[in-house]
């Protein structure tokens, strides 16, 4: 999903649970989307959003940086269906505890496919279909979501390398293949629980995501 543009358009002090961040807003316009991908490629140009949480001093060294996908459900509601949360405030956590580090936070509900396509996906999944599955049922890809604009927002903020904290490898690669050096992957897994257990097991064997406390499948 390339951008035409990439703009910081706020920037204000904000204090947490976890620590003291500067909390920016960043824009950009995208020109288009992903094949199976919403919105649909020909319509207008939109400005795609993210949050940026920065905390201590991000350029003395590569900073840890988290890339978290919106989810209303997890991060808000407290869904045990998914990790989300656990790994949202995991990466506070250890940001925090490292002195440094930035989250950014990327509008990209339900992997890119939107609220209410992720609710009609929990209801195939509760007829028994994995994330996977429900999403191409429903016409999408299996996961939708684009890193470009966060790979754009670290250029903004002079960072060219970065330790990443992600179980997703597609994300290490989405990073340097936009110029974004990663110079460690830290672990954001989360103890699994029963509720969300096959959502992971999903992840690991369809999505490639690296979890040491699933057991590959045989």
């Amino acid at each position: 999903m390339p951008y035409t543009s990439v703009q910081k358009k706020a920037e204000a002090d904000f204090p947490t649970r976890w620590g003291h961040f500067r909390i920016l807003g960043f824009e950009g316009l995208r020109a288009d989307s992903a094949p199976g991908c919403p919105p649909d490629p020909a319509a207008a140009p939109a400005v795609d959003g993210l949050v940026a949480l920065v905390h201590g001093d991000i350029h003395a060294a590569p900073p840890i940086v988290r890339i978290h996908s919106q989810c209303l459900t997890g991060d808000v509601f407290g869904s045990l269906r998914c990790d989300c949360r656990p790994q949202l405030e995991l990466a506070l956590a250890r940001i925090t505890e490292e002195g440094s580090g930035i989250l950014l936070y990327e509008q990209q509900e339900g992997r890119g496919i939107g609220l209410m396509a992720k609710l009609q996906a929990y209801q195939l999944q509760d007829q028994g279909r994995d994330t996977v599955e429900a999403n191409l049922e429903l016409g999408f890809a299996a996961d939708c979501r684009g890193y470009e604009l966060p790979a754009a927002v670290l250029r903004l903020l002079g960072v060219t390398a970065v330790r990443l904290m992600t179980n997703n490898p597609e994300k290490v690669a989405a990073l340097e293949s936009a110029g974004i050096a990663v110079s460690e992957r830290i672990s954001a897994e989360v103890a699994p629980l029963d509720t969300f257990r096959r959502y992971l097991e999903t992840k690991q064997q369809k999505m490639g995501h690296l979890l040491n406390e699933i057991s590959p499948q045989p």
